[in-house]
């Protein structure tokens, strides 16, 4: 049995020991009606809520694209082929490209008091975490490494939300390590927010805000139906090595700026088959982790998405 299904199994247990369980009647997969999940998951979608990440302006997303082209370039011309986002690779002096290695990283529980129900979270669950960072990132060349876990009851911080005191506090007594270390949070945000990142480009400005947020039931083995397989943590990884939305821009032809994930209108929910919103160049990217779909519909991150993630790091946080 495979990470996932222990997961589901786990979620599984936990609803029938206290949990109501609804029927999704647009998959016919159970979500859980409780404290720490959503009272109607249509609610949830019509929200617009899962992934709270800041986006970048439009200015500020043209200066990433100047600064990591030389980098994009330079690992296009060692794979021999043009780079992700269809200009040619070359260069008689390329920079040096990163393009996989160790991540330390750093996890923060903050809860309100003990127990799970309370946001402490077992250290199985955060292991997990790890376990599944590491199968969905494996064919990128990056590795996650859990160096330590510190636990705070702060019952402000357990409901922090992004861009508020809460979490500047949190993050500035908590965060460890320099640009090329994840530190994550997990939190009780509410809102049915999932989670959220900062991007590598934001580092300089403000080094104490990086990180990576997660309702704390959305972990392995959470009760954050459909989404408690770790799925979020990879969502927001991705966001925190550089990759937007595969919705991000609709149907405009830059859109996450790689150019093997098909253009999507908007984001999908569930795990709709055959859904194509651009009528462009293929089906909608479902499956990728940097969509909204349900954690046991996501399962796939592009050669290109994989080409980004190493540019921004190499420019961004590499050795930072």
């Amino acid at each position: 049995m495979n990470l996932k299904a222990v997961a589901a199994l786990g979620a599984l247990m936990l609803g029938s020991m206290g949990s109501a369980v609804a029927q999704d009647q647009a998959t016919g997969r159970p979500f859980w009606v409780g404290e720490h999940s959503w009272a109607s998951k249509q609610a949830f979608i019509d929200s617009g809520a899962r992934c709270a990440t800041k986006p970048l302006s439009d200015i500020e997303r043209f200066e990433v694209e100047q600064k990591i082209g030389p980098f994009m370039a330079a690992r296009a011309q060692s794979l021999g082929r043009v780079s992700a986002n269809g200009k040619p690779g070359g260069g008689s002096n390329p920079p040096p490209t990163v393009t996989g290695g160790m991540i330390n990283v750093y996890f923060h529980v903050i809860n309100k008091g003990t127990g799970i129900a309370n946001g402490d979270i077992s250290s199985q669950q955060i292991q997990d975490q790890i376990t599944v960072l590491n199968a969905a990132y494996a064919g990128t060349g990056w590795v996650f490494n859990l160096v330590s876990t510190d636990r705070t009851t702060n019952a402000t911080w357990y409901t922090m939300s992004p861009g508020s005191t809460a979490e500047a506090q949190a993050k500035a007594a908590l965060r460890q390590g320099s640009a090329d270390d994840l530190n994550i949070y997990s939190a009780n945000p509410g809102g049915g927010l999932l989670g959220w990142a900062t991007f590598p480009s934001s580092y300089a400005s403000n080094p104490k805000n990086d990180g990576v947020v997660l309702l704390y039931s959305s972990l392995p083995g959470g009760t954050a139906a459909p989404y408690n397989e770790g799925d979020t943590g990879t969502h927001e990884v991705g966001h925190w090595m550089g990759l937007y939305h595969t919705f991000q821009g609709g149907c405009s032809k830059d859109g996450d700026y790689v150019s093997d994930t098909p253009a999507e209108r908007s984001a999908a929910y569930g795990c709709p088959s055959g859904r194509d919103t651009c009528r462009t160049a293929g089906f909608d990217p479902i499956n990728n982790y940097m969509d909204y779909t349900d954690d046991y519909c996501m399962f796939e991150l592009s050669p290109g998405q994989d080409a980004r993630m190493d540019a921004t790091f190499s420019t961004y946080r590499a050795g930072k």
